[in-house]
């Protein structure tokens, strides 16, 4: 089968899709998609359709799109979303990444505005190994020429942080120090705290075994035996967070009557911690609406109500549905 550059090949149920990855390429997989994923308004507490969320979006400043990375519906999902939010909004409507660093935002930009290749931009933007997943929204963003922000912290801060403390970061230069929050940041304190030092210890336990971690763990540390005993996780974890939530900030500092639609491991936001907490502090009057996704086994026949606390909506996809990755 030949496909051209912006098409994908999807492989569900053992049935080949063609997904054009431009506009509106879930025209012909539209009911597909539907029957693969349920939305829950926790106010309505009741099952609702994906525009509500576009309509609901008028009286925010933001919305959290709090994903697990592999899962394929969600994927969809968000490039819906993002679709609908554009059309409504227009160009009052910018893209925030968690997949992007704060240190190439000019190279995004550069890309976004056409005057470097993709194969360039990829390189230089150190883009994720499952950047197909996001690729379609960047594209469109290009298209409709929406402003993207490299929202999260390099690794190599988030790192030194996790090491050293954050106290370590006080010795970088003025440049890099532009690359993450300001210092010093608001470390996890009280239920989110407790539930990162949770998941320190399954992933420090040498005889864990992978699912019983959480099962957004590509927003967490590398963790090896060397650094099992010396890792703070707080420390690097709060600098994602906070950083994310600064770069959301500064944005609307500078664009007051935009909206934003801001793509993240969903541990950022869940629970309205993480990220959430961190840009209160920065600005309490921003207000904003968190997405909590993810696949669960009893889909189609959910008990929404066992996860009222982590979200204004929750969206539970097909688990059957294969993932992007394992």
């Amino acid at each position: 089968m030949n496909l051209n550059k912006k098409s994908v090949l999807l492989l569900i149920f053992g049935i080949y899709f063609i997904i054009d990855t431009t506009p509106s390429i879930f025209a012909q997989e539209k009911n597909f998609l539907e029957d693969n994923y349920k939305v829950y308004s926790v106010e309505l507490n009741e099952v609702i359709n994906i525009e509500e969320i576009v309509e609901d979006l008028a009286e925010y400043d933001v919305i959290f799109f709090g994903e697990e990375h592999n899962d394929s519906i969600v994927h969809c999902l968000e490039y819906l979303l993002l679709e609908k939010l554009y059309n409504k909004y227009r160009n009052s409507l910018a893209l925030s990444m968690e997949m992007f660093d704060r240190d190439v935002q000019v190279v995004l930009d550069e890309y976004l505005s056409n005057r470097i290749r993709e194969k360039d931009f990829t390189k230089d933007a150190r883009v994720w190994t499952n950047y197909n997943d996001y690729r379609p929204m960047v594209e469109f963003a290009k298209e409709k020429k929406l402003d993207v922000i490299a929202a999260n912290a390099p690794f190599r801060y988030v790192n030194m942080a996790n090491r050293k403390g954050q106290k370590s970061l006080k010795s970088l230069s003025k440049t890099a120090k532009s690359f993450i929050a300001p210092l010093p940041y608001d470390t996890a304190t009280g239920a989110y705290y407790e539930k990162l030092m949770a998941v320190t210890h399954r992933l420090t336990t040498p005889d864990t075994k992978k699912d019983t971690v959480i099962s957004d763990t590509s927003t967490l540390p590398e963790i090896s035996p060397s650094n099992m005993p010396s890792i703070n996780m707080n420390q690097g974890q709060s600098l994602w967070d906070a950083t994310m939530a600064y770069s959301i900030y500064q944005y609307l500092e500078k664009n007051r009557n935009k909206k934003i639609m801001h793509i993240n491991g969903r541990f950022h936001s869940d629970e309205y911690f993480g990220i959430v907490q961190q840009l209160e502090k920065y600005d309490h009057k921003i207000r904003y609406l968190v997405i909590s996704a993810f696949p669960n086994d009893s889909f189609p026949s959910i008990d929404f109500s066992q996860y009222k606390n982590l979200a204004d909506y929750i969206i539970i996809t097909n688990p059957s549905v294969p993932k992007t990755f394992e």
